[in-house]
């Protein structure tokens, strides 16, 4: 059985994706970002939720003051892309639950009236929603870096608040010269999938 979708589309998102390591000074524009968003807020969560908040670093002082919480070997490829993005998960995310669960408001206090509880479902969607993120980039023509090599802690107190966790920070741009590390292996599909 064949997928439905083009294979430039599976190329452009999968296959040839990778994660760029370098790039071009060409900016990434707010009518890019937007575009992007406006794809990938489909992608489905539990109950709809949608704990993922996204900080653009755009000025060079706060790509300076995040650059400091960088891993060693980020700290480049951060410094030089054209938009970096913080992406975080919003544990008070159920105040939303209303409005975007609307035919059970109830969801909001039933499930997570209890902080733990929201930091869990927070992780989780906001995970999901990163992953669509990244998959947008590329749908937008654009490379994206994510990278988990930072210092958490210190981003958050940087650029977020109590309420908001640090996922990743993901580099975004047209990727530069030698933009990519040879591509590593993948399990093959009897490795992942088990028929019971």
């Amino acid at each position: 059985m064949s997928l439905v979708l083009d294979p430039a589309a599976q190329d452009l998102l999968f296959r040839e994706a990778r994660t760029a390591n370098t790039f071009t000074d060409e900016p990434v524009t707010d009518e890019q970002v937007q575009a992007i968003y406006d794809l990938v807020k489909y992608g489905p969560t539990a109950f709809n939720q949608s704990p993922l908040r996204i900080t653009l670093v755009r000025s060079p002082e706060a790509r300076e003051r995040l650059v400091q919480h960088m891993g060693e070997g980020n700290r480049p490829k951060t410094a030089a892309a054209p938009l970096v993005a913080i992406l975080a998960a919003d544990n008070e995310f159920h105040e939303e639950l209303p409005e975007l669960f609307p035919h059970a408001p109830q969801v909001k206090d039933a499930f997570f009236s209890e902080r733990p509880v929201r930091e869990g479902a927070a992780s989780l969607n906001a995970a999901l929603q990163a992953a669509y993120f990244i998959v947008g980039v590329r749908a937008a023509g654009l490379a994206a870096g994510p990278m988990t090599g930072l210092d958490f802690e210190g981003v958050r107190k940087e650029f977020l608040d109590d309420d908001h966790t640090p996922l990743m920070v993901v580099n975004i741009g047209r990727p530069g010269p030698d933009a990519w590390f040879p591509r590593s292996p993948r399990l093959a599909y009897d490795q992942v999938v088990t028929t019971v």
